[in-house]
């Protein structure tokens, strides 16, 4: 028996191919829902085994969420026209393949840094991310272990996008993943993240430093914006390691430029492994970047940034 969930915007749709998925041996039809914050909330609750994905949903920016979803939860997905199937024989067609459809790969996660790993204490990681960014954090957050250095992240996204994708992160990675906060700290083995809020995620002083959600007007097209964040971590200059990832215009090229004119480690993702080769191109050609690298690198150069190998050897 394949379980089945439909995505669609259009009620018409939904109806005609519920009620033909019911009526059909070997189908068992979950439920249906009109946009992906559903239907990720519906596939997380009680997965199906091939969900069927209207076009116009399939090619939105915040679709990459869901596919990292189905391919950590083994879920397989098609795109559908968003109008309904015009035909028994369009209907029949589409029913072979669900029952043949496979979850995508699940995604690279690079190993985890061994157990003699330790971390200044003081050490920093901020990361921005756009288009294509979802699955690339994905991969830099699995290989940060429990431990990991404080860090924070700005990926553009929708609103109603924003809760789903803090429980993606925080599937994949042993740190705690949190939403962004006013007043959250940024103690070791916290990774807060600033996606579709309603303000711009600074960080703040302190020991720890703190994150703050300040309310204000886009910032290089962005709230919250990459740009924001860098700006307000460059007061801790060496302290930080800053990456720049795949993403669409301009947005984090100057501040991670302002980042390394402080003394801090800065990163860029390479052409070869972003979605869009925009954003990192930008701190590229400003001179923004100490290194361009693959993303399966980025990670451990981060951590590597941060690491104390004084207190390695001392541990051996």
């Amino acid at each position: 028996m394949r379980r089945v969930l439909i995505v669609t915007p259009q009620g018409a749709a939904a109806a005609r191919l519920a009620q033909d998925a019911a009526a059909r041996p070997g189908l068992h039809l979950l439920g249906t829902a009109a946009d992906l914050s559903a239907a990720y909330v519906l596939a997380e609750r009680d997965p199906p085994d091939v969900v069927l994905v209207a076009r116009d949903l399939a090619r939105s920016p915040e679709f990459g969420g869901l596919v990292s979803l189905f391919a950590i939860l083994g879920i397989g997905w098609i795109e559908i026209p968003t109008a309904p199937p015009p035909d028994e024989a369009a209907l029949s067609d589409l029913w072979r393949r669900v029952q043949v459809a496979a979850p995508p790969p699940p995604p690279h996660r690079p190993g985890l840094p061994g157990q003699g790993a330790r971390f200044h204490a003081d050490r920093l990681i901020v990361i921005g991310a756009s288009t294509g960014g979802i699955e690339a954090l994905l991969t830099i957050l699995g290989a940060f272990p429990a431990d990991c250095p404080p860090t924070a992240i700005v990926q553009h996204t929708g609103a109603a996008f924003s809760d789903s994708l803090i429980r993606l992160f925080a599937r994949c990675s042993a740190a705690r993943v949190v939403p962004a906060q006013t007043g959250v700290l940024l103690a070791p083995g916290t990774v807060v993240v600033g996606a579709g809020c309603a303000g711009h995620l600074r960080l703040a002083p302190g020991d720890p430093p703190r994150a703050e959600l300040v309310a204000g007007a886009a910032i290089s097209g962005h709230l919250p914006s990459v740009d924001a964040l860098f700006d307000s971590a460059a007061r801790f200059g060496p302290r930080v390691a800053a990456a720049l990832l795949t993403g669409m215009g301009r947005d984090g090229a100057r501040g991670l430029l302002a980042l390394r004119q402080a003394g801090a480690h800065t990163i860029a993702q390479d052409a070869a492994t972003s979605v869009v080769w925009g954003m990192p191109r930008a701190a590229v050609e400003a001179g923004a970047a100490a290194q361009v690298l693959p993303l399966r690198k980025i990670g451990a150069e981060l951590l590597a940034h941060c690491r104390d190998r004084r207190r390695e050897g001392a541990g051996r």
